[in-house]
């Protein structure tokens, strides 16, 4: 007489699998948790996937397992893409944006936009702003005066607001164009340091400020 071997009738893996399935579908239907779903419907799936390929098993509660992680992968997308989608509608009509410019798009816009406010700019200041820098570029000049020779009828002759404008705007270094000065006073004229200093910062000297006059004086060898 033949004996056959029992067919198991349970399987802890096949229920797991069947529990962890449901589980998965309860959070794929909850907005923001629903990526939850993806790791719990992944054991779940794996569970029911050891118990098919198992011999001697009943496998209709592993199969429903399966059934259910792969249906709650499927609603998790579909819950988590509907509610980013509201949650990006909600923000466009409050007014909040997300910013997706890349850093070349911004440095065009804000270029773009320097245009724009140079357009503005009267031709006056913007003679008045080359003239100023062609000065910086030739000689080392203080803030004063270099309005003064912008303004001077002696000199350029710029209208004050003019002149105002290229001193504010041109790219120089007072500090650094007081150092300078100060060492061709003392290589050209043998200058002490004090008396260097005193003609930085006179009225009647270089006009520079008592600071750029002491910072370029502490400069020299």
């Amino acid at each position: 007489m033949t004996i056959q071997a029992p067919v198991k009738t349970g399987s802890g893996m096949g229920v797991a699998s069947l529990v962890l399935g449901i589980v998965a579908v309860i959070f794929a239907l909850i907005p923001f948790v629903g990526i939850v779903a993806f790791f719990i419907g992944g054991v779940g799936l794996i569970l029911g996937a050891i118990v098919l390929f198992q011999k001697n098993r009943k496998k209709g509660v592993a199969i429903a397992g399966v059934i259910l992680a792969v249906a709650s992968f499927i609603i998790a997308g579909v819950v988590t893409s509907a509610t980013a989608t509201a949650v990006s509608d909600a923000m466009n009509e409050s007014g909040v944006s997300v910013d997706t410019q890349t850093p070349e798009s911004k440095a065009g816009e804000e270029a773009a936009v320097a245009d724009e406010k140079s357009d503005d700019v009267p031709t006056e200041y913007k003679s008045a702003l080359k003239s100023a820098e062609n000065y910086n570029s030739v000689a080392p000049l203080s803030k004063q005066g270099l309005l003064d020779q912008l303004s001077s009828e002696y000199g350029d002759k710029f209208s004050k607001k003019a002149a105002q404008y290229a001193v504010d705007n041109v790219d120089a270094d007072w500090k650094e164009n007081a150092v300078k000065s100060a060492k061709t006073y003392q290589e050209t004229m043998s200058m002490s340091p004090s008396a260097i200093q005193d003609q930085l910062s006179s009225s009647a000297g270089d006009k520079y400020t008592k600071e750029e006059a002491a910072y370029a004086v502490k400069q020299l060898d």
